[in-house]
Formats: structure tokens, C-alpha cells, sequence
């Protein structure tokens, strides 16, 4: 067994443009499929060992969760959460924090955010 040299979060987050189930499964989609091709999450050196999954409380058509099961993160585990209800917070948003295990030295994270969720991190953009 090789020994876990560095655990990395990795942050990202999308907006979509309404509470259509199909809108957010691609969304869903496009964010960590960014975030897996920024970081090279395909490497054998890095192993996702948990997503932390939240949505704003507009989308409730689809379980964003479902939907990185059926893209294949079945060994990584899953958790859920609703954004607080904030005012003037940003709407229709999903977001990721994607907490990887590397095992050939510290990955530097390259976040990831999409759309209109630009807006949460104008430093990164």
C-alpha cells in the first residue's frame, strides 16, 4: 500500500439557468469533469476520496449527487448540503469541494469556477 503524501481540496462551483432536471445534470457534469481535466484527477497518483456537494435551495429537480454516481465516483463518498438562504446570494448554483489523496506530493489546486458562479471568486477568473 503506498503511503498518502498530501490530501487537497479542490473547490468549484456553476450556475445554471433554471431548476430543469437536465440542466443540472449537465452542469453537474461540466463542473467536475473541469475540475478532473484542471487537475489531473486522472492520474494513478491521486485518488478522490470524498466530494462535498451543495446546491442553493432554487434546485431541487435533480440530486447532483445521482448524477456524479452515474459519471462513476462510486468509491469516493458523498455528502449533501443546502446553502443557507442568504440575502442576495447567488441563485441556481451548485458547488463542489473535491478533497483528493496524492501519493507522489502536494497537488496545488486549481479551482474551478463556471458561469455566472465566476462571480464568487473574481481571483481565480
Amino acid at each position: 500500500m503506498r503511503a498518502i503524501t498530501d490530501i487537497t481540496a479542490i473547490r468549484g462551483a456553476i450556475t445554471v439557468q433554471s431548476n430543469i432536471e437536465q440542466e443540472i445534470a449537465k452542469a453537474t457534469k461540466e463542473l467536475m469533469n473541469e475540475i478532473a481535466r484542471r487537475n489531473d484527477l486522472n492520474n494513478a497518483d491521486k485518488k478522490i476520496i470524498s466530494i462535498l456537494i451543495s446546491t442553493t435551495a432554487d434546485l431541487t429537480a435533480k440530486y447532483p449527487a445521482a448524477i456524479l454516481r452515474s459519471m462513476g465516483y462510486n468509491d469516493a463518498a458523498l455528502f449533501s448540503s443546502l446553502e443557507p438562504n442568504i440575502d442576495n446570494a447567488l441563485p441556481m448554483c451548485i458547488r463542489l469541494m473535491v478533497n483528493v489523496a496524492s501519493y507522489g506530493g502536494i497537488l496545488e489546486p486549481k479551482h474551478v469556477y463556471l458561469k455566472n458562479a465566476q462571480v464568487l471568486r473574481p481571483d481565480l477568473v
